[in-house]
């Protein structure tokens, strides 16, 4: 038990230091900054996409799905918002502004990649052309993903009702469409995560190295959400301060913090992974010896 103590001490001090050293809570504002800015030119974009395709209600899952995690009062003002953003008519697809939306909002995907590759201590080797197409790839991945999530959850009251008449008791299994949305939403922040994670920073990592990190990240996520949420319940004066203001500063800080816990779980991976490839490296020693 000391030494399990032992080892997670060595592990959150290699990375909350290595977070400090690098001005790890400079780029997370950097990352929440980034964030705010992609949002909206990645829903024109995605919505304007799915309209060209014909997915009609892409742009109410789209907004479920992105806001749903995060706490009701700083989500509301915003997705109001994007919503008064979304219904607005524009032209084809390929117009300037919808292709300027698709580049800012892979500029959010960018911002992340820098953090990753500074959390999991890597330097950017690939192409700029390369990875600024992955980071567009992720955008209309992303896109097709909640096009796709949409389609489901207009089909699924269909097949739900099909299902009553073969299965009568079904009534009881059933969960609310509220309960539905927020599963699909954790879902997708799950495998966005972990997508990031994989493939936006430079080199090779499994997925079984991710999750502590990525467990890290949703817990710590839960957490802050909760206390930050009490904390504008309880003694937050951001209206009067900021007057018209006060929701894109509430979500700042709300993103700020969750960009922080995002490159702490990265930094925590590191660790880990660094602490195995010593091991590895002194097993190796210890074995050479031996033979020696």
């Amino acid at each position: 038990m000391r030494h399990r103590l032992t080892v997670l001490r060595h592990v959150f001090q290699d990375a909350f230091g290595h977070f400090n050293s690098t001005d790890g809570w400079a780029l997370a504002s950097h990352v929440a900054l980034s964030a705010i800015l992609a949002i909206f030119p990645f829903l024109i974009f995605a919505t304007t996409l799915a309209g060209f395709l014909g997915a009609d209600r892409f742009a109410e899952t789209a907004v479920h799905l992105v806001f749903d995690t995060w706490p009701a009062r700083i989500a509301e003002p915003i997705a109001r918002e994007v919503e008064s953003v979304l219904t607005v008519q524009r032209g084809g697809l390929l117009t300037v502004s919808v292709a300027a939306a698709a580049f800012f909002a892979s500029n959010g995907v960018e911002a992340l990649r820098v953090a990753l590759n500074r959390a999991y201590r890597v330097e950017e080797t690939r192409s700029i052309f390369l990875i600024r197409l992955q980071s567009l790839g992720f955008v209309i991945v992303a896109t097709f993903g909640i096009m796709a999530i949409s389609l489901l959850l207009v089909l699924a009251p269909l097949a739900f009702r099909i299902a009553q008449q073969w299965m009568p008791g079904i009534e009881a299994l059933s969960a609310s469409i509220a309960f539905w949305r927020f599963a699909i939403a954790l879902a997708v922040l799950v495998t966005g995560l972990f997508a990031a994670h994989k493939w936006l920073p430079n080199g090779q990592r499994s997925f079984a190295s991710l999750i502590p990190g990525i467990g890290l990240t949703l817990a710590a996520w839960v957490i802050g959400a909760m206390v930050f949420a009490r904390y504008l319940e309880s003694f937050a004066t951001y209206v009067t301060t900021y007057a018209g203001l006060a929701s894109i500063m509430i979500a700042l800080v709300f993103l700020y913090i969750i960009a922080a816990i995002f490159i702490l779980g990265a930094e925590v991976n590191a660790a880990l992974i660094r602490l195995r490839e010593a091991r590895r490296l002194m097993a190796l020693a210890g074995s050479g010896a031996q033979k020696g």
